[in-house]
């Protein structure tokens, strides 16, 4: 058995409790939670804005570090999706005068409403109406689909980054129970 360097003893003990610290104490920016590789930032708070997140080549991610702009950024990392309309509160990009199983042409995805007969799919865009509290909505990304549950990854949720949500079968219609979703869009 070698015996190791009490330097690197040291630098590991050190790096692990700033790791340790970082994530229970993150600063506005910090990263802190990845969903298949794409980032997902710190906020502080639901209201705080830090800005504008544009892509290299101009297009519009949304507002530094909000819900839609890590859903819009894990779009356009992942597939090179561009929103035709890439501005709107999170509650906007699901519009209610869309039948179900129609085409957003405003985010050019297809938009299913949340009672339907087809469960939700991974990577599909979950969206929240706005609600008492919070006027602009919400949205994520559906990691995750079980039998009874989904997994949403969300960003400005504070450090809770995954939430795992039912998901009621009744004769053959599915729905996401948890307040105010109006539903999914997929690719």
């Amino acid at each position: 058995m070698t015996k190791k360097s009490p330097k690197y003893s040291l630098l590991f003990v050190a790096f692990f409790i700033c790791t340790s610290f970082s994530m229970t104490n993150p600063k506005i920016g910090d990263v802190i939670d990845r969903l298949h590789g794409v980032p997902i930032y710190y906020n502080g708070s639901l209201l705080h804005v830090g800005g504008r997140n544009v892509a290299k080549d101009g297009y519009n991610l949304g507002l530094k570090w909000q819900c839609v702009e890590f859903v819009k950024r894990y779009y356009y990392e992942k597939y090179g999706h561009r929103m035709p309309n890439s501005y709107g509160h999170a509650k906007d990009f699901f519009d209610k005068n869309i039948g179900d199983v129609g085409f957003n042409q405003a985010r050019g995805l297809h938009q299913f409403k949340n009672v339907r007969y087809e469960k939700p799919q991974v990577n599909d865009i979950l969206i929240y109406d706005a609600y008492e509290g919070n006027p602009y909505g919400h949205i994520g990304i559906i990691a995750e689909v079980g039998q009874d549950y989904v997994i949403l990854v969300q960003q400005n949720v504070g450090k809770k980054t995954r939430q795992r949500l039912n998901l009621v079968e009744y004769n053959g219609i599915y729905t996401v129970a948890d307040f105010d979703v109006l539903g999914w869009l997929r690719l």
